[in-house]
């Protein structure tokens, strides 16, 4: 069995947001800084990277953050933006504030424009982030879309069919499965994840969506009381679940 990565105490906690390498030493030469109960008053030694290193190592009598190696699912309001830097309400803005200080920084996987809410995945594991969005892996997208008419017909034949062609694209679209929920709603699974594509495939169908809401990535289901605005850590069957 392979010995877990350590990293020195100090570079640890600066990289979790808690403060400079200086200020840590300080921390753990006040005594605040514990593993196990029992102060870690140099913060030159190393602690072992595990996942469960929350449950041993403690600042000021809290569990540390996460370990490098996070992800989240987020249950991502209306009117919040998958952006570092753009203006307004960041989905961020929902994460504990040190979190912005992490190193290596956390991303969101894809993204989710400003008026569209539901299931949204977040990590700081560049390898899974590139997993879950790599086109040769085809991990489903369902949404539930509510549209401004009511549907003509012939919707899911045409996305079922694929090569629909999109607006100013030259490339066409892969096939989608579409399930009529009522009139003016649907549930639409996609492989693919172009600029605003649920949208444009109604208005390519002389349609416009009202309301767009993630309710999956692969097989992991947004929780039912995951509530908007809040997040969780991601278990390893939750992630296992996004390629099932």
């Amino acid at each position: 069995m392979s010995r877990a990565p350590t990293l020195r105490l100090d570079r640890l906690l600066a990289s979790l947001g808690y403060g400079s390498r200086r200020e840590m030493q300080a921390l753990a030469k006040n005594g605040r800084i514990t593993f196990d109960g029992a102060p870690m008053t140099d913060a030159d030694k190393h602690v072992p990277l595990t996942r469960d290193l929350p449950d041993h190592l403690h600042l000021d009598g809290k569990p540390i953050d996460p370990p490098p190696g996070i992800a989240l699912m987020l249950h991502k309001p209306l009117g919040t933006t998958c952006s570092h830097k753009e203006a307004g309400p960041l989905v961020y803005d929902l994460l504990p504030t040190r979190w912005r200080m992490r190193d290596p920084a956390i991303s969101t996987i894809g993204r989710l424009d400003k008026d569209t809410s539901g299931l949204l995945l977040l990590t700081d594991d560049g390898a899974l982030l590139h997993r879950v969005i790599s086109p040769k892996n085809h991990v489903a997208k369902r949404y539930r879309v509510t549209l401004d008419r009511p549907l003509r017909g012939d919707e899911a034949e045409t996305f079922g069919a694929g090569g629909l062609m999109l607006e100013s694209e030259t490339k066409p679209l892969l096939p989608a499965v579409m399930e009529t929920l009522s009139p003016t709603e649907a549930l639409l699974t996609l492989t693919e994840g172009r600029y605003h594509q649920v949208r444009r495939m109604f208005a390519a169908m002389g349609n416009h969506v009202t309301a767009l809401h993630r309710e999956s990535m692969g097989g992991l289901d947004l929780p039912a009381d995951l509530e908007p605005g809040t997040f969780r850590l991601m278990t390893d069957a939750d992630l296992a679940a996004i390629f099932a």
